[in-house]
């Protein structure tokens, strides 16, 4: 197992040996490994059932990309110490070279991990920002908050029966980090009867009774949008245990939209060189004109908070009003002259060919605003666009980060059924940045 990255450790800071120190590093770094928890990518990599350090696991599998960022970072600091490395190299800067050489989905986490590092991503006392999650009893939401304590991406506060979720953390031996994690059972607490009055208080217009609201209040969901709602949390990531529509509709009902903005899903799609922002993926079923341009200036919004300067195209079966069938019109599709807001963008609708491949809109359309290639598509329905985030995600070669829900009044994002831990912790770190996105950025009008 150590092999390859002893080698990998000593060529890159020039070493003129190979040394006991050098192989004791490797050797304790993957002792180190092991001891820590296994992605549930390597589990599928091998059959898929879980494993972890004892008799049976003593050693990392070949398999987990993990063990480049360990022994070679271990190698190189004890060349460096011992005297025969004749290149001092920056340790942490080192890490993020070699990720980049894992793919595209790594260099971009580890570029958001290097953002939330460069923000002040804590509150005003000087805490980490807090988190909710509502499906605080779940074991990857439980092995996520592990890591996102551990790397100190933001405190979680966990909601649901305590009894079950202290029992789970000392099940699956996580107690050194969440013994002291905050954990309320809404049905229980102080703060339900407060929460419930607001909420009565806000929705009583649309048929909701104060009985209503208080029985609402025992729900995860609702409680967790309350506590984001009145500041006693600054964001919140649900979704591995319940649909889509279980999951957002607390959120849109407590929490809502930005004023004359539309909420929708985006989905970051990586690939090995380019990276498109695709919308909307899972919140509106038929939009309209006017709602393709909100969601058009939302996704740009997104596309260069993430330093990616966009390029938005209106997807559809047709070229520039080339057929005249209302799903394809040959008028503007919505009103984008709003460059300010959504960076480039033809306003037209167009085929998906024709917005990513830069010498079909040169040889064909040269009169088409966007050059170069869009990376941030708008679909025309939330069928088109879920479609194929799925079919590029499964069988694309696609990497898939999201869903993102933009338009929102606070940072909350919604979590895929099938996400495993590690992106769990992605989107948790994403939360972070929308939240510093919204305690230092004006609110677009």
């Amino acid at each position: 197992m150590g092999f390859p990255f002893i080698f990998r450790g000593a060529l890159d800071v020039r070493a003129t040996a190979i040394n006991e120190e050098m192989k004791l590093a490797a050797v304790h770094a993957l002792a180190k490994l092991t001891r820590e928890p296994v992605p549930e990518k390597v589990f599928s990599a091998y059959g898929g059932a879980p494993f972890e350090f004892g008799p049976e696991y003593i050693i990392p599998k070949p398999f987990d990309s993990r063990v480049l960022l360990w022994v070679c970072p271990a190698v190189a600091k004890a060349a460096m110490e011992s005297g025969v490395a004749r290149t001092k190299i920056d340790l942490d800067a080192y890490v993020a070279t070699l990720e980049k050489r894992l793919g595209v989905r790594q260099s971009f986490v580890r570029s958001i991990k290097d953002k939330i590092e460069s923000d002040q991503s804590r509150t005003e006392n000087g805490s980490l920002l807090r988190i909710v999650f509502p499906e605080g009893s779940n074991h990857k939401i439980l092995k996520a908050c592990d890591i996102i304590k551990r790397e100190n991406i933001c405190e979680p506060i966990l909601l649901g029966n305590e009894q079950r979720i202290r029992e789970t953390i000392q099940k699956l031996g996580l107690e050194e980090s969440l013994s002291g994690v905050t954990v309320i059972t809404p049905s229980a607490s102080e703060s339900r009867g407060a929460y419930a009055q607001e909420f009565w208080n806000h929705r009583q217009r649309r048929g909701l009774t104060q009985e209503q609201a208080f029985s609402l209040m025992k729900n995860e969901n609702y409680y967790g949008s309350m506590m984001v709602q009145r500041n006693d949390a600054d964001g919140l990531l649900s979704g591995v245990t319940q649909s889509y529509p279980d999951t957002i509709r607390p959120f849109l009902e407590v929490v809502g939209a930005r004023k004359n903005m539309r909420i929708a899903g985006v989905y970051m799609m990586l690939f090995k060189d380019r990276i498109f922002f695709f919308a909307d993926t899972t919140v509106n079923i038929e939009p309209s004109a006017s709602d393709l341009a909100d969601i058009a200036i939302c996704a740009a919004e997104e596309a260069r908070f993430f330093d990616v300067d966009p390029k938005v195209a209106m997807l559809s079966f047709s070229n520039f009003g080339s057929n005249n069938h209302p799903l394809s019109e040959g008028s503007r599709s919505c009103s984008l002259n709003q460059t300010a807001s959504t960076g480039h963008c033809s306003g037209w609708r167009m085929q998906g060919d024709t917005a990513v491949v830069p010498e079909i809109v040169d040889e064909t359309f040269p009169f088409c605003e966007i050059k170069g290639g869009a990376n941030v598509l708008i679909f025309p329905d939330l069928q088109s666009a879920n479609i194929c985030y799925k079919l590029l995600q499964r069988i694309g070669g696609a990497e898939a980060i999201g869903p993102i829900l933009v338009g929102m009044n606070k940072p909350i994002n919604v979590l895929q059924r099938s996400a495993d831990v590690e992106e769990i912790v992605n989107m948790a770190m994403i939360t972070v940045l929308e939240i510093n996105k919204t305690r230092t950025s004006p609110k677009p009008h």
